[in-house]
This record gives structure tokens, C-alpha cells and sequence, in this order.
């Protein structure tokens, strides 16, 4: 018989209090939710909303059309994350009829741009953007009630108030932004400060010392005791060589400093047919479109600037680059 004599081993360590700090993390990890997911996740699921069977009590169409609904009236106002998203996904899938709806000869750009406040990162510096979000609340809702009944009735009217009128305005505007940057006399934000001038005081300075050594050799003139006939042969010797000297050069004349350009969002544009014009507005600015939000005790002070004459049938970029022009020189003259 074999017996294998095993080793005993030490028995483990007692359990301590560790000084450091656990590898693990001592909090319990967060659930993600639906808005934590990343974004293309996100458009991902929003995406799968959209039935893509057929039924057999509706159209394939008019079910996406009420998802549609459903994104703009329901689904963007839970929180910033779904109002992003859902946005995405309406102004991607109705971009194309708001394009095919724009009045020749006039422009249209309405992909938005994030504005520069970190408080507001949902409005855009684009005012037609305000105009696509308008077509799509109207156009989605046009849409279910046609398919809901066929006693509705579609208004050309309304269209037509946001074609004839806002679009043309808010592009306006945003042409009115990009040349007035180029030009110099708008700007996004708060004006620069205009450069400081120099002191007079140093001026003055500067002269007084450049007379001191005259003042000092007159008074020592004065206060040595000399001969009448010394101090005129003196005084004459000095006004010749006085008259000898040549004349300073007059110093060049100073640049004129450049107008203070006005902000973005103090300005709006009033459109006609045979006119625009530039309205500068002292309340609060609005935040988007050409709307002036204030409050009731502070109304806003509106005043027209500059005005130019336009064709019916002109490009916008013409009226925008005319309207500059004036803005530059209303500023060079002072405002």
C-alpha cells in the first residue's frame, strides 16, 4: 500500500479593511433609457416606427403619414434628444416638396445651422429653417386628414401665405446675414468693441516736455546777470538759427476707424413686391424666424434704416446685396 503524503498549504489571508479603493466601481451603473442611446441608434429605432406591411383596412402610405403625424406632434415635445431626432427625420422626408414649392426666381436654403450659444443648441441662425418647420406642420397635418375622411378640403391659401411671403422674407434675412459678415457691418452675437482712443493726456505730455529745455534756457537766460548789448546779440543769433531750421512734416491723417457692425439678431426684414427694407429693433431679440418675443413691460423699439426699391421678378441675392450696401454707409454716417 502507497501513501502519497500531500503538503498542507497555508490557510488564505483573513479579510482586512483595504486602504485603496476596489477595482470595481463602488456605485452601481446606470440603466441606459432610450434618449442616453447613441444617436444613430436612435434614428435607428425611430426608423422601425414606420410600418412597411401592408394592411387590410389602410394603405402602407397613409399609415407612414400618421407616423409622420405622430413624430411632429407627439414624439419631438418629450425632450430635447426626441426633438432632435424627430426633426431629423421630418425635415429630411419633407425637404423635397418644400423645394419643389419655392416661387422661381427666389432662392432657398433652409438646412439649419447651430447656433452659437451653448444655452439654446436646439435654434438655428438659419430664419428659413422656421419657415420649413411651419410647412411641415402644416403639410403633416393636411396629410391625415385627407386620408381620414374625404369631405376634407385642402387650403391652397395657406401655402401660398408661407410662399408668397415668409419664405422669401426669411432668405432674405439669411442672405442679409451672410453678405452683412463678408461686408463687415453684421455681425453674430455681440458687437466688438470699438478700439480705444488715444489719451489726450499723453499728448499734452509729449508736448510739455518738448518745450522744457526752451522754458529751462530762458529762465537761466533770464536769471544770469549779462549786459544788455550780450542778451540781444544772443536772442537775434538764436532767432536766426530759429528761422533756419526746416518745418516739421504734418503728421498723415488718421485711419478711419470701421463701423461697428450691428447684430443679427436685432434686424429683420420687412418684404413686399416692389420693396424691402432693414428694421433694427432695441427690445429683446428673438431667437428665431423674424419674430420679436419680449416681455409686456418692455416693448421693442422698431425702426426702419435702410430701404431699397426691388422688381417683381428680381433674385433675392440682388435685394440682399443693395440692402448691404445701405447698412455700410447708415453706418459710416453714424447711424
Amino acid at each position: 500500500m502507497i501513501i502519497d503524503e500531500k503538503t498542507l498549504m497555508h490557510p488564505p489571508p483573513p479579510y482586512v479593511d483595504s486602504p485603496g479603493l476596489p477595482p470595481f466601481p463602488s456605485t452601481a451603473r446606470r440603466a441606459p433609457t432610450l434618449t442616453t442611446l447613441p444617436p444613430h441608434l436612435l434614428l435607428a429605432i425611430i426608423y422601425a416606427t414606420f410600418p412597411q406591411t401592408p394592411h387590410p383596412d389602410e394603405s402602407t402610405p397613409a399609415r407612414q403619414r400618421r407616423t409622420l403625424y405622430w413624430l411632429s406632434v407627439s414624439l419631438r415635445l418629450v425632450n430635447r434628444t426626441l426633438y432632435a431626432t424627430a426633426m431629423h427625420v421630418l425635415r429630411s422626408t419633407h425637404l423635397p416638396a418644400y423645394a419643389a414649392l419655392v416661387r422661381p426666381p427666389y432662392s432657398s436654403d433652409p438646412f439649419p445651422l447651430v447656433a452659437d450659444s451653448a444655452s439654446t443648441p436646439l435654434t438655428s441662425l438659419q430664419r428659413e429653417t422656421a419657415t420649413l418647420d411651419r410647412f411641415i406642420a402644416l403639410k403633416v397635418r393636411e396629410d391625415v386628414w385627407a386620408d381620414a375622411t374625404d369631405l376634407h378640403l385642402s387650403r391652397p391659401e395657406a401655402y401660398r401665405d408661407l410662399f408668397d411671403l415668409a419664405q422669401p422674407r426669411a432668405r432674405l434675412e439669411d442672405l442679409v446675414r451672410i453678405y452683412g459678415i463678408r461686408e463687415g457691418c453684421v455681425c453674430v452675437g455681440a458687437p466688438p468693441k470699438p478700439p480705444s482712443a488715444v489719451p489726450q493726456g499723453s499728448a499734452k505730455g509729449k508736448k510739455d516736455l518738448a518745450r522744457t529745455p526752451s522754458n529751462a534756457s530762458t529762465a537761466s537766460l533770464r536769471a544770469s546777470p549779462s549786459s544788455t548789448s550780450f542778451l540781444a546779440s544772443l536772442f537775434s543769433s538764436k532767432s536766426k538759427s530759429k528761422s533756419k531750421q526746416p518745418s516739421l512734416p504734418t503728421p498723415p491723417p488718421q485711419p478711419t476707424p470701421p463701423p461697428t457692425p450691428i447684430s443679427f439678431h436685432l434686424l429683420s426684414v420687412t418684404f413686399s413686391p416692389r420693396a424691402a427694407a432693414l428694421v433694427l429693433s432695441s427690445g429683446t431679440p428673438a431667437l428665431s424666424a423674424s419674430l420679436l418675443v419680449t416681455s409686456s413691460s418692455t416693448p421693442p423699439v422698431r425702426r426702419t434704416i435702410v430701404s431699397t426699391p426691388r422688381a417683381r421678378d428680381e433674385p433675392l441675392e440682388a435685394a440682399a446685396k443693395r440692402l448691404v450696401r445701405e447698412l455700410r454707409s447708415w453706418l459710416a454716417e453714424g447711424g
